[in-house]
């Protein structure tokens, strides 16, 4: 692995990194935490990771005055699984939790029609209650807990007051906002505001409003806050204003004639040009300045742990197909880096501003991080799988580890049943339809665009060796051959996918940025779904 860090051009030597020794300063108070969660929020969506369409300049604000991580990486490329890896500590086969609440799996599989051959395996419905989560751990150590927003990780009886939060506003079994992203928001744990009130700015809100109130009552008391957007999530929505302006400046910037290429299975956006979704991005961004507004003005920054990441990779197929994170490789839902490599930003009381460390990391690694901040022992029995990026951005030290990532599945973004494995700059593939291997060198080739098994085939075998023990140690589920397989079905469902669906996505790249568009009459109503 890569053991390097630098600002800009400038390499710094390891121990420059001053980690503050006075964590418990202002009178020994344990720090704060904010944990701040988007969801589907893709590697280079914002501008501080070289988006020239998307403006993020709150985000950008926390990039300058803390650390930004390259090679940051969700548990796993859809929802459930990665939320659920970040509140355990483990990766998600030793959960159960390995694709989105409320999928079909099994024999079910086949009532989508899609006519695949494998089918895929039964997973967790629910968070399981003898999972010590972040929010159990910090609340029993004096913690106020408190969330605003998504939740995803079971029905009522698993909802976040039952994992250790002890105020809850939004979270529930819904993994997209029901009413979409203004009101009416049809969410039974968040009453409506006024007519137009926008969900980014609302969760973001509540979450200062916490603040507020926990600093006037609790004053030495160190507090937990979960902000989890249902940004940048499907059904997509904006304001006419925004979606004008993001508009005229993808005509400024020129409109290519094709927007979308196929890539195995589905289309796959090749073009940030998308104005719905660029207004969808700016509110959450305004909501996140809103949030950073209020810890600066109440001081909060001398003791608090702020952190910002997304759940899986950006949508580039399926769903409203969104984006584009070229020049990676894939999205949401898919085993290509596009699919599992998210931003992460930290800022912390005495970290070097401006930062970039291209150490890789995942989602299994905040919960030991969150405790060696806070000054409270480790759990190691509980968040087995990670380990605190503390040293790392603190000393430089570099974790001699493999990742790994499990999903027996198929996604409706394109994604196929596989199990990953990364180990330096080597990646590997194991597909489970066809026992195939894809090796890769992601220094070399970060775009996944050549394998290089024929040149490598003793790291095949190595990396594909350390995989096989990982699922054993796991107790990994795998998918199942279905008897009904029929090949033929199967490759007309492609064949559409290919043909009927490329035709409609690019039909409505076109429409959306047409001067004269308009999704329906009422715009805080607006919504764009693609099947």
């Amino acid at each position: 692995m890569m053991n390097m860090f630098f600002t800009g051009r400038l390499i710094l030597p390891l121990g420059l990194f001053a980690f503050s020794s006075q964590l418990h300063a202002r009178g020994g108070e344990r720090p704060n935490v904010i944990f701040i969660l988007a969801d589907d929020y893709g590697w280079n969506d914002l501008s501080c990771m070289g988006s020239k369409y998307y403006e993020t300049p709150n985000l950008d604000r926390l990039a300058k005055h803390g650390v930004k991580f390259t090679n940051a990486y969700a548990a796993c490329q859809v929802s459930s699984p990665s939320r659920a890896s970040i509140m355990t500590g483990k990766y998600t086969p030793r959960h159960g939790i390995t694709d989105w609440i409320g999928e079909k799996s099994g024999e079910a599989w086949r009532t989508m029609e899609r006519h695949n051959k494998l089918l895929p395996a039964d997973y967790t419905w629910n968070l399981p209650a003898e999972e010590y989560t972040l929010a159990e751990c910090l609340r029993d150590n004096g913690y106020t807990t408190f969330i605003a927003g998504k939740w995803h990780l079971g029905e009522k009886g698993s909802w976040p007051e039952d994992h250790g939060f002890e105020i809850n506003k939004g979270g529930w079994t819904n993994g997209s906002p029901k009413g979409g992203y203004f009101v009416p928001y049809q969410n039974p744990k968040l009453s409506d505001g006024p007519a137009g009130e926008n969900l980014s700015m609302r969760l973001s809100n509540e979450t200062v409003d916490f603040m507020r109130e926990h600093k006037k009552r609790n004053k030495k008391k160190p507090f937990f806050a979960y902000l989890s957007f249902y940004a940048v999530h499907g059904p997509i929505q904006t304001t006419q204003e925004n979606w004008n302006y993001f508009r005229n400046k993808a005509e400024k910037a020129g409109i290519k004639e094709n927007g979308f290429v196929v890539d195995r299975t589905l289309p796959v956006r090749q073009t940030q040009d998308n104005p719905v979704y660029a207004g969808l991005i700016k509110q959450m961004d305004d909501a996140i300045g809103v949030v950073l507004d209020a810890v600066e003005e109440m001081g909060l920054d001398e003791n608090t742990l702020i952190v910002f990441t997304s759940d899986n990779g950006g949508v580039t197929s399926g769903d409203a197909y969104s984006s584009s994170l070229l020049p990676l490789r894939g999205g949401k839902g898919r085993q290509w880096e596009g699919g599992i490599r998210v931003p992460l930003l930290m800022q912390y009381p005495g970290c070097t501003a401006g930062v970039v460390c291209d150490v890789p990391v995942i989602g299994t690694d905040f919960y030991p991080t969150i405790l060696d901040f806070a000054g409270l022992s480790a759990v190691p029995e509980q968040h087995r799988d990670g380990v605190s990026l503390m040293p790392v951005v603190r000393d430089g030290k570099t974790p001699d580890r493999s990742l790994f990532w499990h999903y027996p599945h198929y996604g409706n973004q394109g994604g196929e049943p596989s199990s990953i494995i990364r180990r330096g700059d080597w990646k590997l593939i194991y597909y489970y339809e066809d026992q195939r291997c894809e090796l890769y060198n992601l220094a070399m080739d970060i775009s996944e665009s050549e394998p290089l098994n024929i040149q490598y085939p003793e790291k095949v075998r190595e990396l594909k060796t350390l995989l096989d023990a990982w699922l054993i140690e796991v107790d990994a589920k795998l998918p199942v051959a279905d008897s009904e397989y029929n090949p033929l079905k199967e490759a007309q469902v492609k064949l559409t996918w290919r043909t009927a669906v490329l035709q409609k996505q690019e039909k409505l790249r076109k429409q959306m940025l047409s001067p004269d568009w308009k999704p329906n009459k009422d715009w805080w109503g607006s919504m764009v779904t693609i099947d």
